[in-house]
């Protein structure tokens, strides 16, 4: 387990450095000027000459390379202003390191990500599964219509629907805001019910497709068989011999789904106006702050390559065969 371990941390550093050298060229190597990316729309020339030094843009490209991945592992600074370890970046046009930016929205993304997942994943699951033990009853074809419907709508419009009908119409909801759970756990769950809809209603669809597709695909494989030929509970069958390998699919993809949610959903949040990691990259897109857009895309990357390192201890949880081949 251990060797499977560190195989799995090894990849997923090679696929995060890969990420950077990404990101570097797309910021410094680009044909336009990386010191004016930095500044913004509206800058002066000696702006942006004082920026070209903190970046170090005079200086062979391999070290800017290397400068730019000590500041992720070790911090630097810019231009006097110390930006701390993980260093994703520096927004001079705020004057504020990316990580501070990024760490102060992320508890609405988590809210948002988490409560949408754990809704889609209750109830995606829970019909795909339904409706696999049931092939071909009125329940089947209408979970799976529905399913359907629900990845057809784009979000956007499912969270403009639900404000006019929940706020504007009925008012039974506010217009979402960000508020912290410990700070008024009330207010706080009214706000993050629409954008879990909204997500969930796109999600579940696919969760509840995916999973009729496996339970099926399992129940007809042979060791099922066998386990209700030597006169096992269907109940038992379906719980512990379908189930466990049908899982490992939508294991895969929620984890890689949870981990680019919590990266920032940009339409959710830019619909409902919650301020997350989204609608920081949406903000900093208008305003043309290129190194938040590059900090957001690497903390993106690491939450959806770590999310991919946990499924992987997942699939040895799973199915042992994994493991084994692996070590």
């Amino acid at each position: 387990m251990i060797v499977y371990l560190v195989k799995r941390l090894a990849a997923a550093a090679a696929i995060l450095l890969v990420v950077c050298a990404l990101t570097f060229a797309i910021f410094y190597l680009a044909p336009d000027d990386p010191a004016q990316k930095a500044c913004g729309k509206a800058c002066t020339p000696e702006r942006i000459e004082e920026i070209r030094g903190q970046l170090g843009l005079d200086r062979p490209v391999p070290e800017q390379f290397a400068r730019y991945l000590e500041g992720i592992v070790a911090g630097r600074s810019y231009g006097g202003v110390q930006c701390p370890f993980p260093c994703l970046g520096f927004s001079f046009q705020t004057n504020v390191p990316v990580q501070e930016l990024l760490v102060s929205r992320l508890p609405v993304s988590a809210s948002i990500a988490v409560g949408a997942a754990a809704l889609w994943l209750l109830t995606g699951v829970s019909a795909g599964v339904l409706a696999a033990l049931t092939k071909g009853s009125w329940w089947d074809r209408a979970a799976m219509a529905a399913a359907l419907g629900g990845i057809s709508v784009p979000i956007y419009l499912t969270a403009l629907v639900l404000q006019y009908v929940l706020v504007v119409v009925l008012g039974v909801l506010p217009y979402p805001r960000a508020v912290g759970l410990l700070e008024d756990p009330v207010v706080w769950l009214q706000s993050m019910l629409m954008p879990w809809v909204a997500l969930a209603a796109l999600y579940a669809g696919m969760y509840a497709r995916l999973s009729r597709t496996e339970v099926i695909g399992a129940l007809g494989q042979n060791f099922v068989r066998t386990a209700r030929a030597k006169g096992l509970p269907e109940a038992t069958v379906v719980r512990r011999h379908a189930l466990r390998p049908a899982l490992t699919p939508i294991v895969t993809v929620f984890g890689m789904d949870l981990g680019a949610l919590l990266g920032g959903a940009l339409i959710t949040e830019s619909v409902f106006g919650l301020p997350g990691v989204g609608k920081l990259a949406a903000d900093a897109i208008n305003s043309s702050d290129q190194p938040v857009i590059i900090g957001v895309t690497l903390f993106a990357a690491g939450f959806i390559v770590v999310a991919n390192v946990v499924v992987d201890l997942l699939y040895a949880v799973l199915d042992p065969r994994i493991r084994l081949g692996a070590a």
